[in-house]
């Protein structure tokens, strides 16, 4: 098929604002991981833009000889997999009843389950009722309040109920259960949408400090991002700065971009190896009904 003209240059306007795009996001992290290589006389200088300037791997050696950073790193991508795992067997159970038409009381499940998207009842009735409950310190609580997401849950109930209800009907005249039904065949087909809900989980719980911040005093279960927000948030204070694990008062620059970049690319390498998933989950799970 020959394009037309008109067509050629349509394709290279959009080809050139993708392109931008990838630039402009691209541009912010090629600026950290710089600061990050950079030695502390060019930082201080304000001379490093985008490219290393006096290259030097100390900001590294110092995070990687750090126990508390490598513990913290470990944690979050231990919770980060709990936490993925969990919420996708919530999301699944919670959605795949709501398929059936038979379902008695269907109608009225959806509309309170949807409601909790839209209202709650805030922070501080949330901290008490954590707090009877006992949870308040320990690492469940940053487990199980989160473990279940309403729009992740409508996307994996919508993707289930695209699934051809003659599948299941064959299943069941077959003698098969409601779980067998769902592990042999709802699952399988749903690689897409489980993909795309776990990559969203993980980013999630990768990203999320608020609720360790405001729940977690026990710095032994600190993620790595609320041990970069207190670093970077009190990077002038020498109190912290030993706190944090440092022999000498405060932080350099250099290491300052090397703990974002230890923060940040992790979760940033996951990404590739869901990517032929993702457009299709969230797309058909978001429009099939």
């Amino acid at each position: 098929m020959i394009k037309s003209k008109a067509t050629k240059i349509g394709d290279l306007v959009v080809a050139f604002i993708c392109c931008l795009i990838i630039l402009v996001c691209l541009l912010p992290l090629l600026y950290v991981l710089a600061r990050s290589l950079s030695s502390t006389d060019a930082l201080i200088r304000n001379k490093v833009i985008l490219w290393p300037v006096g290259l030097n791997f100390d900001a590294y050696k110092t995070v990687l000889s750090d126990a508390k950073y490598i513990w913290s790193i470990g944690w979050t991508a231990i919770l980060t997999i709990i936490c993925t795992i969990l919420s996708l067997f919530m999301t699944t159970i919670c959605a795949y009843p709501l398929i059936f038409d038979k379902l008695k009381g269907r109608r009225f499940f959806n509309t309170i389950i949807i409601l909790t998207m839209y209202f709650n009842a805030g922070t501080i009735p949330l901290y008490l009722l954590l707090k009877d409950l006992d949870m308040i310190n320990k690492p469940s609580v940053l487990i199980i309040p989160g473990c279940l997401s309403v729009f992740n849950m409508i996307i994996m109930r919508s993707f289930l109920y695209g699934i051809p209800d003659s599948l299941r009907e064959s299943a069941e005249i077959d003698g098969a259960g409601y779980i067998q039904i769902l592990i042999k065949i709802y699952l399988p087909l749903s690689t897409p949408a489980i993909a795309t809900i776990a990559l969203f989980y993980a980013v999630g719980r990768w990203n999320g400090f608020s609720d360790a911040l405001m729940f977690m005093n026990d710095r032994r279960f600190y993620p790595i991002q609320v041990l970069l927000y207190n670093i970077l948030n009190n990077v002038m204070s020498v109190e912290v700065s030993t706190k944090e694990g440092f022999s000498s008062p405060g932080l350099s620059e250099s290491l300052k971009a090397a703990t974002v970049m230890f923060a940040t690319v992790p979760i940033l390498v996951v990404y590739p190896w869901l990517q032929k998933y993702f457009i299709t989950g969230a797309t058909l799970g978001a429009v099939k009904e």
